[in-house]
């Protein structure tokens, strides 16, 4: 676990910054492979929706992290609060946040919502699991103690180690990254048969915050709120419940107005 790579001079490069780089770049390089095979007509607006997602992910991830995960610590240091490269950001808030900027280009642009999101979830949850990489590698999104001689031990000045000094923790960021891989891999597989459009990107939000609702109990990172549920199993119960509604109401729009993905629609320049 190292949070500097090196230094050039005095100013430190850092490992949480470089992976979540490396974490879009991959990500978004997988979701224009995957949009030139299936809907090439679409690839400029994927290009011009890039650097969109990425400001708005950002934005939406640390408004997440900040005023719903820890905010005890935040309101004694505003001063931390645009201090991103330190760290702390929410994947499920930059979700929100991209979605949120998706869907403005989306009906400016008189695009099908449902046909974008499938095409981007694969890109996504791989994004993801190179996040959570950054996380162990900085010290961050940690989980809570084993009570055992096993599991992960931090570096002294790790946020991880000076929150829980010499004790083992459960490697909850490192399970979810392996998970996030898993996941991408049965997208990939989900996609060889055709499904009702948005099914792939409601399978994969369904399947991310079941995961993430049960390793947020590992968690020791994060503020407790009613049934000593964090903010991201709070997050993960609604996202769960609202694309479950989704897939039953999809199909039944479908049958009226027709499946998006299976109608030739001219997108606008």
């Amino acid at each position: 676990m190292h949070q500097y790579w090196f230094f050039i001079g005095s100013f430190p490069v850092r490992a949480y910054s470089t992976l979540f780089a490396l974490a879009f770049l991959l990500g978004i390089s997988v979701t224009l492979y995957i949009v030139r095979r299936e809907r090439k007509e679409l690839v400029d607006h994927f290009l011009n929706l890039a650097p969109l997602l990425l400001i708005s992910g950002i934005i939406g991830a640390r408004i997440w992290q900040v005023f719903f995960f820890d905010w005890p610590f935040y309101k004694y240091h505003l001063g931390e609060i645009i201090a991103v490269w330190h760290g702390g950001l929410s994947i499920q808030g930059g979700i929100v946040g991209s979605l949120l900027a998706s869907y403005w280009y989306i009906r400016r642009h008189k695009l099908s919502f449902w046909v974008i999101a499938d095409l981007a979830a694969p890109g996504l949850v791989l994004g993801q699991s190179i996040g959570r990489d950054a996380n162990l590698l900085n010290g961050d999104a940690f989980g809570g103690p084993t009570g055992h001689s096993w599991g992960l031990l931090y570096p002294p000045d790790t946020n991880a180690a000076q929150t829980f000094p010499g004790q083992a923790l459960w490697p909850a960021e490192v399970w979810e990254g392996q998970f996030d891989v898993i996941l991408f891999a049965l997208l990939l597989l989900l996609k060889q048969r055709r499904w009702p459009t948005g099914y792939i990107f409601l399978f994969y939000n369904i399947a991310y915050n079941f995961a993430r609702f049960w390793l947020e109990h590992l968690r020791g990172d994060s503020m407790r709120f009613l049934f000593n549920w964090t903010a991201a199993e709070w997050t993960s119960v609604i996202m769960i419940v609202i694309s479950v509604i989704l897939m039953i109401i999809l199909p039944i729009l479908y049958r009226k107005k027709g499946d998006p993905g299976k109608i030739d629609v001219s997108p606008s320049a």
